[in-house]
């Protein structure tokens, strides 16, 4: 494996995610019993959990093949690698987005790269990747 980069969310979102869940479960126990409350607190417990693994996602380059969650590219379908700062990546993502771009983004990653494609068949123009390690990411892809 050449590049390998685990986006995850970060504590302080999961914990104001719980945050909103336990209020919801003092709603359910100020109107139902305390069995209820406690069924709705595991069911929180569970979706807090369950939220924390699903929103991970790995970035993984082997040398022939880029994966970003699910998706992946062959290297020769790559044109060009553009790293994207704080400013240009706010850019990306709202006022000069393109709608039939592939965005694999996180709004608590302010950076990461632009992946310019080369493929007639597909009519994706970019990819969009947050990243933390961008400009290692960079230098992966370009060798």
């Amino acid at each position: 494996m050449t590049f390998r980069e685990v986006i995850r969310p970060p504590l302080w979102l999961l914990g104001f995610i719980y945050f909103l869940l336990l209020s919801l479960v003092i709603a359910i126990w100020a109107a139902f019993d305390n069995q209820t409350a406690l069924l709705a607190w595991i069911a929180a417990t569970i979706a807090i959990i369950a939220i924390a693994i699903t929103w991970r996602r790995e970035i993984v380059f082997d040398g022939k093949e880029l994966r970003v969650g699910k998706a992946h590219i062959e290297i020769g379908y790559i044109k060009e690698v553009k790293l994207a700062d704080q400013v240009s990546m706010r850019n990306l993502r709202t006022r000069d987005a393109d709608p039939a771009a592939y965005l694999a983004i996180a709004f608590w990653i302010p950076t990461g790269v632009q992946i310019i494609l080369d493929d007639d068949r597909d009519p994706t123009p970019y990819w969009l990747i947050s990243a933390r390690k961008y400009e290692e990411l960079k230098r992966t892809l370009c060798r």
